[in-house]
């Protein structure tokens, strides 16, 4: 009988440690980061209500375009483009984001993702 209670309870320890193996880390939410409409400059990153053209976040960002037009993010030796509506993740690196068909008096964003 105390072998049969002593098997239960290593089994039981065994599928506890295992089932903790395999939950794997908590990850921390993805920050996002949004790109408006607003004149003068065309688009801007809205932070905290505030207009700004550079921005600097930690972690991996995703950044969402509600722009009047699709945006063009170049860095991190790609070109991405993301769709009026739509979101890109977007990990550590430098980026300079451009609305496609931009004037050249519109703002060039400036990114940078640590």
């Amino acid at each position: 009988m105390k072998a049969l209670t002593l098997a239960l309870a290593v089994a039981a320890l065994v599928a506890l440690a295992g089932g903790q193996a395999f939950a794997g880390p908590a990850h921390a939410k993805t920050a996002q980061l949004t790109v408006v409409m607003h004149d003068p400059g065309c688009h801007w990153f809205s932070i905290s209500g505030k207009f700004r053209t550079t921005a600097s976040v930690a972690g991996p960002v995703k950044v969402a375009n509600y722009d009047e037009a699709a945006l063009k993010v170049a860095g991190a030796g790609a070109v991405k483009k993301i769709p009026v509506g739509k979101k890109v993740l977007l990990g550590r690196g430098h980026y300079v984001i451009t609305m496609v068909g931009q004037a050249s008096d519109d703002n060039h964003l400036k990114l940078t993702v640590s």
